[in-house]
């Protein structure tokens, strides 16, 4: 019974990180629609990666 208390948690967040995986860019015309930029294999100083254009490329937002 006492793993049961250790398993619930484990599972809540487990869940809670699959939710968000879904909402990634993932090619190269969504990253366009949300004023974002494809670069190779990084961002450029200040720019983050918010998602995937294809393998190597990386959608980049401010």
């Amino acid at each position: 019974m006492r793993i049961l208390y250790l398993l619930f948690p484990f599972f809540l967040l487990l869940l809670q990180g699959a939710a968000g995986s879904t909402l990634a860019i993932r090619n190269k015309k969504e990253c366009e629609r949300q004023k974002g930029f494809c670069g190779f294999l990084k961002c450029p100083f200040p720019f983050i990666i918010k998602g995937k254009c294809s393998r190597f490329f990386f959608c980049c937002k401010k």
